[in-house]
């Protein structure tokens, strides 16, 4: 492991800077991405909250990043560029060892921050009374054709993590998150548990999980959405493989974290449901669903959404969970004043979306005065690979 030299207009250095308790370090993994992660580091650079560095992790080899990041001239970027690949999850680790601050914040490279971001989230750590605060937000979740905020509720101090994840009122509920590009917690708590390394899936999930047993851990979820989380919407990423089998897996591993209820809906939702889009065969149906009933504690809602993911075809329930989307988005841009900002009607930066010459898409800054050409803040653009929730 090394970090490139030659990035000197990037801020680039080998040595590490004095450790400073009111900064934060927003971690960014990447690779082969050049102009989405350019964004997303000018996101972070742009933040309201100025004590704040950002720490560039490049994983593997990668001189298309390389370049496309030394024409930010900001002294607060820090690049390292891996000698081989290690994913995302090492990646994140690696720079939070190399964090100078004491707290750290992280942020996918396909993501953006709006600019008050950090300040809310310092502002809330700064008033709870635990050792290790962790500050999640809410989220702009953007497609090519519409936008929402999600999750719809937000968090409640003190609720069992698994129950707020994964179990659900209603079979027309979306998922429940705290997704990475929200987080920001103290730089200690990263160190004594940090991301693992071995999963391909279930990443957030299984950290906050395990952080929630965790002595000394708080959890709050700002009711703002601060981060813009963009989701392609035909492409497969790793995060949605119809592998039900490591799903149910990784469940098998994390029981002890999961209550009874949440573990029957985690069954339901993620591994029934997978099985089902993959023609698994009603032998694995049955053992799934043995499983739901015996080793959990199903409720009327999650016996609902066994039954629904086995019942109505998946065309018709791709079709159910647009018309609701649509709907909330338009709900949410009516009840909105301006574009979706999540901050206030006079939030001062709208993400403009455009197609770059290499087919990746980038976003700019515009003025207030072209919120016009905007609605409810959305411009069409090309597509971006969006990591799943989880």
């Amino acid at each position: 492991m090394q970090t490139s030299a030659a990035l000197k207009p990037s801020g680039v250095f080998d040595e590490p800077r004095p450790v400073c308790g009111d900064t934060v370090t927003a971690i960014i993994p990447t690779y082969q991405r050049p102009f989405l992660v350019r964004n997303a580091i000018l996101s972070a650079l742009g933040q309201s909250y100025r004590a704040l560095e950002v720490m560039l992790v490049i994983d593997g080899r990668d001189r298309i990043t390389r370049e496309a990041v030394a024409t930010i001239e900001d002294p607060r970027l820090r690049v390292l560029e891996l000698d081989a690949k290690v994913g995302a999850a090492e990646a994140r680790n690696i720079g939070t060892e190399l964090a100078t601050s004491e707290w750290v914040a992280f942020l996918d490279d396909d993501d953006e921050w709006l600019p008050q971001k950090i300040a809310l989230q310092m502002e809330a750590a700064r008033a709870m009374r635990v050792r290790y605060p962790v500050i999640s937000s809410r989220t702009i979740v953007r497609t090519l054709a519409f936008e929402w905020i999600s999750p719809r509720r937000a968090y409640v101090p003190g609720e069992l993590m698994s129950e707020y994840l994964f179990c659900r009122q209603r079979f027309v509920d979306g998922a429940r998150y705290m997704q990475t590009s929200t987080l920001m917690t103290r730089r200690e708590l990263m160190m004594e548990l940090p991301f693992r390394k071995d999963l391909k899936r279930h990443q957030d999930w299984d950290w906050l999980l395990r952080a929630a047993s965790h002595t000394g851990v708080g959890f709050h979820m700002l009711p703002e959405p601060l981060t813009v989380f963009h989701v392609e919407d035909r492409r497969m990423s790793l995060g949605r493989e119809m592998d039900w089998e490591y799903s149910q897996a990784w469940a098998r591993e994390m029981r002890r974290s999961f209550t009874p209820r949440a573990y029957s809906f985690f069954l339901a939702t993620e591994c029934v449901s997978r099985a089902v889009k993959t023609r698994a065969g009603w032998a694995v149906y049955a053992e799934l669903i043995w499983e739901f009933l015996v080793r959990g504690r199903p409720t009327a809602q999650s016996l609902l959404s066994v039954a629904g993911f086995l019942c109505i075809p998946e065309q018709w329930r791709g079709r159910l969970r647009e018309r609701i989307r649509r709907l909330r988005s338009r709900s949410q841009g009516a009840r909105s004043s301006g574009p979706i900002c999540g901050l206030d009607a006079n939030c001062s930066v709208i993400l403009e979306r455009r197609e770059d010459d290499a087919g990746d898409r980038a976003y700019s800054e515009v003025s207030d005065s072209d919120a016009g050409d905007c609605v409810d803040g959305r411009r069409s653009g090309d597509r971006s690979r969006g990591q799943a929730f989880s």
